[in-house]
């Protein structure tokens, strides 16, 4: 039996066993409740199973012997200990994504962070900031090897308390959407803008590049967690309760669409951010890294799948059953309405004067550039890039990117948070990232502040691209 087909068929029934992961507690310690943050964990690195479905199960590298790795949880401006013990025989990093922490902390080889040895320990010690919905995840490089990197399960939520309150809510969940059992191929079904309606390409050449792709990285099987479509338990609800689902893509291949048909999301934060202007969509897309906050009032009793738009995926096991009480069917799916992704719906309008310090970025997809592979340049060359992003101390800076391939890029700046200025030809402000999602020949402006001293990487969160040259250091003069 073919894979998908086998996961299509449990995805007609919500069968047995907790979706690990699933949390139930609030983002918030709940007044008068234990407090729940802690100031030291530890994380064992380590061999895992993950069983995804009924005679599915997946054997990779995880933490503490589940992926997701333990949620955790920490308050803004108290120190913390992260005690990780390697138990593999490579040396390995964690990286504490969207955090405003030192170099030698952030768990990158190239901004100069010591590895966790092979079967040796290492403990992280940090300030916790910005509050809100972070992750930590590895950051080693794959290449050609699918089982290193971002391609295993060490991926997990980190969640930074502060002192504001998300909203009411009743419920509270953690979705991590993943895939499994990566594999190269030269033929790709690209669903970057199959619902993108923002429709303007100012980076696209007049002449396109005909010579033969080299191979990239896809999958077919997926999950939400550790759980393919119908293997997990529901989430069960009430009529009139209101939901509160912090949504990460944990991806290392591809970005995705989220729809939950008769529902939509009220979009609270991005990466973990209050966005200055909360507003409903009927769908979400996240980029490799990204994370969305959104609350859904249930206001539609039935039994529906939460998933991914495209049948392919969905069926491969990207999708989680949404059950009312009272309700035992067969869950429901249908057709999403043509909906793009707009980062400026959650703007306002600009204010003040742009930054009169100005950096650019040109990218660029070589085919077989790096022989089997595609090769990706900055600015006409792949990285290393030295000495030639230099920033000044306290310094704002524009920083724009201009994105002349076919794939919508997911972008990182570690150790900083980004502003978005335009996008989409449109102007905004106020919403701030730390991942951006560049179209298919499209154009971004991100504004920053050179206040996190130390080497900075920046990078493409597609683990293949990052890894054949899509990356650069920002460095301090």
């Amino acid at each position: 039996m073919e894979r998908r087909e086998f996961i299509k068929m449990a995805a007609l029934a919500a069968g047995a066993g907790r979706l690990e992961g699933q949390q139930t507690q609030s983002i918030l310690a709940p007044a008068g409740a234990a407090d729940v943050a802690k100031t030291e964990y530890t994380l064992e690195i380590g061999p895992v199973a993950v069983e995804l479905a009924e005679n599915r199960i997946i054997s990779t590298i995880g933490y503490n012997g589940t992926s997701p790795g333990p949620l955790l949880r920490v308050k803004e401006g108290t120190p913390v200990s992260i005690n990780v013990i390697n138990k593999t025989d490579v040396p390995e990093f964690v990286h504490f994504h969207g955090l405003l922490i030192p170099a030698d902390v952030d768990g990158v080889e190239e901004e100069g962070t010591p590895p966790v040895p092979p079967h040796g320990s290492r403990r992280y010690q940090f300030t916790p900031t910005p509050a809100g919905t972070r992750w930590y995840h590895t950051h080693t490089m794959s290449m050609d090897d699918l089982h290193r990197g971002s391609y295993t399960g060490m991926f997990g939520f980190l969640v930074i308390e502060g002192a504001k309150n998300p909203g009411r809510y009743d419920q509270e969940h953690y979705l991590a959407l993943r895939d499994w059992e990566p594999y190269f191929t030269n033929q790709l079904m690209d669903t970057d803008d199959i619902f993108d309606t923002a429709g303007a390409q100012p980076e696209k050449p007049a002449v396109m590049d005909t010579r033969a792709p080299g191979l990239e990285v896809t999958a077919d099987l997926y999950s939400i967690n550790d759980k393919a479509l119908g293997a997990g338990e529901p989430i069960r609800v009430n009529e009139g309760q209101r939901v509160l689902f912090h949504f990460l893509n944990a991806s290392a291949i591809e970005n995705r669409h989220l729809f939950l048909p008769g529902h939509k999301f009220n979009v609270i934060a991005l990466d973990g951010n209050p966005v200055p202007t909360p507003a409903a969509v009927d769908m979400l897309m996240l980029g490799p890294g990204e994370r969305i906050d959104a609350i859904v009032e249930m206001n539609q009793p039935g039994v529906w799948i939460l998933g991914a738009p495209e049948d392919p995926v969905r069926e491969g096991g990207l999708g989680i059953v949404i059950e009312y009480a009272d309700k035992h069917r067969t869950p429901e799916w249908q057709a999403p309405p043509k909906a793009g992704w707009d980062y400026t719906l959650f703007g306002k309008p600009p204010s003040g004067p742009a930054p009169t310090e100005k950096l650019e970025m040109t990218f660029e997809k070589v085919p077989r550039g790096a022989g089997r592979f595609n090769l990706f340049t900055v600015n006409g060359k792949p990285y290393p890039h030295e000495r030639e992003f230099l920033l000044k101390q306290g310094t704002r800076y524009r920083l724009t990117f201009h994105n002349r391939t076919d794939d919508a890029h997911p972008l990182h700046v570690h150790r900083h948070q980004l502003e978005i200025a335009e996008i989409y030809g449109k102007p905004t402000s106020g919403v701030m990232k730390d991942t951006v999602v560049v179209p298919t020949y499209g154009r971004a402006s991100v504004d920053f502040t050179a206040n996190q001293p130390g080497d900075t990487l920046f990078h493409c969160h597609i683990q293949q691209h990052m890894d054949f040259g899509f990356k650069a250091l920002l460095r301090y003069a």
